[in-house]
C-alpha cells in the first residue's frame, strides 16, 4: 500500500534528519579545521612580522576567518554529508525497506529538504549579523598590513576612484557626518594626456567647507623630482564622503538592507549597480543552495547496492553538487561585468539544477 503523506512516519523522518545533519557536520568541522590551519599557515608569518603582533592576533585571525569559512563551505558539507548519509542507507538496505514499506523517493527526501530549509535560514542570519563584520574587519586589516585598525564600525579599506583625470587612494575610510575621516589618502595628480604631474600622500583627510583638509602631507613634483612636506593643505575641492563609500560597495562586507540602501544611492548617482544587485540576489539564493544539496545526492540512495554501482552513484551525486558551485560562480561573475541580468545571475543555476535534480530523481526511481 502507498503511503500518501507527504512526510514519512515520525521516527522515520527524525532517524534521516539526525543521520543528515551528524554527516553534515562532521564533513563541516573536518573541512574548516583543514582550511583554518592552511590559511593560518599562509598568513602567520606576515601577521607576526608586524611589531607588537603576538599569538593573540593570531587567535584574533582565526576568530575572523572562521566565520567566512563556514559561510562558503557549509554548502558543500550539506552536499557531502547527504552523499555519505544516502549511501549508507542504501548499503544497509535501509532505502529497500522505505521502499518496501510503500515510502515513494519524494517523502524520503522531504524531511531532509525541511531540514536543509532551516539551515539555509540560519545560514542567511550568520552572514547578516555576522560574516558581513567579519569580513570587513578582516579585509581592512589585510590590507592594512595587519597593522592596527580603528575599532570603527562601517569602514572600508584599499578604495579607489577616479575624479576627473586624477586618481585617489584610500587605504581606510570610517565614520559618519562630522566624524568622516580618511586614513592614508593617495592622489595622483595627472595632467594633460593622462601625464603624472604630482604625487600627494597624507596621513589623514577630512572634509571640511567644500574641500578636503590633509594632514601630514608628503608631495612627489615629478617635474623637479623632489619630495616636500607639508603639515597640512586643502584639496579634493568639490569631493563629496559619499563618493567615496560609494567608490567600494562590496555585497560580501554589507548587510540585505545596507546593501539596498547603497543601490539606490548609485542609481540616484548614474553609477552601475548591476554587480550589487547580482550580489543582493546570491544573498538569498546562496544560503538557498542548502536546500539543492540533498535533492542533488538522492541519486545515492536509489539503485540495489548489490549491483555495485553505488560509489559511481555517489560520483554522480558529488559531481551534480559541484557542477552547481562552478555554474553558480560563472553565472555570478557574467552579472557582476554586465553579460547577465543581475537577477537571472543569481537565480538561474538554482532553478536549473532544481530542474536538474528532480529529472534525475525521477529518472531514477520514480
Amino acid at each position: 500500500m502507498i503511503n500518501l503523506h507527504f512526510f514519512p512516519s515520525k521516527q522515520l523522518a527524525f532517524y534521516t534528519v539526525r543521520l543528515f545533519v551528524t554527516r553534515s557536520l562532521a564533513v563541516l568541522v573536518a573541512l574548516v579545521l583543514v582550511l583554518m590551519t592552511l590559511d593560518l599557515l599562509g598568513e602567520s608569518s606576515k601577521i607576526l612580522a608586524v611589531p607588537g603582533n603576538g599569538e593573540a592576533q593570531l587567535w584574533h585571525y582565526v576568530a575572523l576567518r572562521l566565520p567566512l569559512l563556514i559561510s562558503r563551505f557549509l554548502p558543500f558539507a550539506v552536499l557531502l554529508g547527504t552523499l555519505i548519509a544516502f549511501t549508507g542507507l542504501n548499503q544497509h538496505s535501509e532505502v529497500v525497506a522505505m521502499k518496501a514499506a510503500g515510502i515513494s523517493a519524494h517523502q524520503m527526501l522531504a524531511p531532509l529538504i525541511l531540514a536543509s530549509l532551516v539551515i539555509g535560514g540560519g545560514l542567511f542570519f550568520f552572514n547578516e549579523r555576522v560574516v558581513v563584520n567579519a569580513n570587513r574587519q578582516v579585509t581592512a586589516w589585510s590590507d592594512n598590513d595587519y597593522k592596527p585598525v580603528p575599532p570603527e564600525s562601517g569602514i572600508l579599506s584599499n578604495v579607489w576612484l577616479l575624479q576627473g583625470d586624477d586618481l585617489i587612494q584610500a587605504k581606510m575610510v570610517g565614520g559618519h557626518g562630522s566624524s568622516f575621516h580618511v586614513d592614508g589618502l593617495t592622489i595622483y595628480d595627472r595632467g594633460t594626456n593622462g601625464v603624472l604631474e604630482r604625487i600627494v600622500r597624507a596621513d589623514r583627510a577630512t572634509p571640511e567647507n567644500g574641500e578636503w583638509k590633509l594632514t601630514g602631507v608628503k608631495v612627489y613634483d615629478s617635474t623637479m623630482s623632489m619630495i616636500r612636506k607639508v603639515p597640512d593643505m586643502q584639496a579634493l575641492a568639490g569631493l563629496q564622503p559619499e563618493q567615496l563609500t560609494l567608490a567600494k560597495v562590496d555585497p560580501d562586507q554589507l548587510d540585505f538592507w545596507t546593501l539596498k540602501e547603497r543601490i539606490s544611492q548609485l542609481e540616484l548617482a548614474g553609477r552601475p549597480a548591476d554587480e550589487a544587485k547580482a550580489g543582493l540576489w546570491h544573498k538569498i539564493t546562496g544560503p538557498l543552495s542548502t536546500l539543492l544539496m540533498p535533492l542533488l545526492a538522492a541519486i545515492a540512495a536509489f539503485g540495489l547496492a548489490r549491483s555495485g554501482q553505488v560509489l559511481l552513484r555517489a560520483c554522480i551525486g558529488m559531481a551534480l553538487g559541484f557542477a552547481y558551485f562552478v555554474a553558480d560562480n560563472f553565472s555570478i561573475a557574467m552579472g557582476n561585468v554586465g553579460a547577465y541580468p543581475p537577477f537571472l545571475a543569481a537565480w538561474a543555476p538554482f532553478l536549473l539544477f532544481l530542474l536538474v535534480g528532480e529529472t534525475v530523481l525521477f529518472r531514477s526511481e520514480e
